[in-house]
């Protein structure tokens, strides 16, 4: 017998994108929820430069719109969803998903595949994933050589690999907006997965590359952290491109705010 079909879930609108207003507790529960009830789907965790990148890229707009959960992995969309009136619940990292996902997981001796990251990180962060949350099971991994997503012949083999492991959750570790476009290209060869693209994650969860203090986190500093780590990486998409682009959404979601009928003007109409 079919499981039922879920209810939909809360979005608000940040610069046309839908955006799914959920805690992380919630997005683990109805991903574990859809797992156990044999529907897959797709993650994406939007962070300011994807937002940016939304609004002017038509195939980047289409990939991020025909994913099933889109949780905001950055505050600057926390903060502009307040100043709009649209309140996100809280920022749902990507790089916290994969280990609150992988724990659900475990309770029920579900398992995962790891794609991406850099020489050996899926299989190190696999191991460490494991050894953190006992009852999860590894069903594979795979370090795709640079250049993969443009040569069909590693594309198929890649599918035949997930296809034969039957995840429960695939979890892909290439950046974006490539990962977007590798879960688009592979997703349908174990449709009953659910795929998520979690970026630098699997060198996080090894400790190769060290988060944020906590507090950090929590006040919307982390990407001062990773500025100082990778500067020369970084420092384009945080200062020249991305704050600007900040200050742009913030004006905007202040006159979307003002633009919005009040209770008693609606209830007036």
């Amino acid at each position: 017998m079919t499981a039922p079909t879920a209810p939909p879930l809360p979005t608000i609108t940040l610069q046309g994108l839908q955006v799914h207003a959920l805690t992380e507790a919630q997005c683990v529960q109805h991903v574990t929820d859809e797992v156990l009830a044999g529907r897959g789907g797709t993650i994406v965790t939007p962070n300011l430069d994807h937002l940016r990148r939304y609004t002017r890229d038509a195939e980047f707009q289409s990939l991020v719109n025909a994913c099933t959960l889109r949780v905001a992995d950055g505050m600057p969309l926390v903060w502009a969803s307040r100043v709009q009136g649209t309140p996100l619940p809280e920022r749902v990292a990507g790089s916290n998903l994969i280990l609150s996902l992988s724990q659900a997981l475990a309770r029920h001796q579900r398992s995962v595949f790891l794609l991406g990251g850099d020489p050996g990180t899926a299989e190190a962060a696999a191991a460490a994933l494991q050894a953190r949350f006992p009852g999860l099971r590894i069903a594979g991994t795979h370090f795709p050589p640079f250049g993969f997503d443009k040569d069909p012949n590693h594309i198929a083999l890649i599918r035949e690999q997930i296809s034969r492991s039957r995840p429960d959750l695939v979890f892909v570790a290439v950046g974006s907006p490539k990962q977007e476009r590798v879960i688009h290209q592979i997703k349908d060869c174990c449709p009953t997965a659910w795929w998520a693209g979690v970026g630098i994650s699997f060198s996080f969860v090894t400790g190769d590359v060290k988060r944020a203090p906590r507090w950090m986190q929590k006040v919307g500093l982390e990407w001062s952290h990773r500025l100082i780590q990778e500067p020369r990486r970084l420092f384009r998409r945080y200062i020249i491109d991305g704050l600007p682009f900040f200050v742009a959404l913030l004006l905007r979601s202040l006159r979307a705010r003002f633009a919005r009928p009040r209770p008693a003007d609606a209830a007036s109409a």
